[in-house]
């Protein structure tokens, strides 16, 4: 096993949902975006015990308001360009923090999208995991990661679509 190596700087909150704050022509987008300068609190799903979907418990939130973003639930839509006040956020904004795509499938009501980002676990950090136990239980392929994506293989060489599933059968026995 060896530890992962650094692949890309963290990118902050104002940063990354820069353009989807901005898409309704929101005039304070680009003085929300220096606000935002931090990375993002961690992200969660919402209990059906306590309500609604939020960005988390009070330290939490309080964390998000320093960002300028209301942590008490998660908005409809974007902000319009007369939106006064911290914006909150959107499913898809959680998602795109979390690390999935913008074209990622997200289903149901806000509260059945939120959780479904806020519970799962962020595809890059999967793909690191999973490239990670590829590594260290294959010793004829080594594979690495360049970003998000897989993007080179080590001599050219890719693993036979037999052999790659006989890895995923070998992996649900376990």
């Amino acid at each position: 096993f060896s530890w992962p190596e650094k692949r890309v700087a963290p990118m902050t909150v104002g940063d990354t949902l820069h353009d989807l704050m901005a898409s309704r022509g929101w005039r304070l987008a680009d003085e929300w975006r220096q606000r935002a300068n931090k990375i993002a609190p961690t992200i969660v799903g919402g209990s059906k015990k306590h309500g609604g979907p939020d960005l988390g418990p009070t330290r939490a939130r309080k964390a998000w308001a320093e960002l300028g973003v209301d942590g008490l639930g998660i908005a409809n839509d974007v902000p319009d360009e007369a939106f006064q006040g911290m914006p909150r956020l959107t499913a898809r904004m959680v998602a795109r923090i979390q690390g999935f795509p913008d074209d990622w499938g997200l289903w149901g009501g806000k509260t059945a999208r939120h959780r479904q980002v806020g519970n799962a676990f962020p595809p890059p950090v999967a793909a690191a995991v999973g490239l990670g136990l590829l590594e260290s239980i294959s010793s004829k392929y080594t594979t690495r990661m360049i970003g998000p994506r897989l993007t080179k293989r080590d001599q050219g060489n890719t693993p036979k679509l037999k052999e790659v599933s006989a890895l995923i059968s070998w992996g649900r026995q376990v």
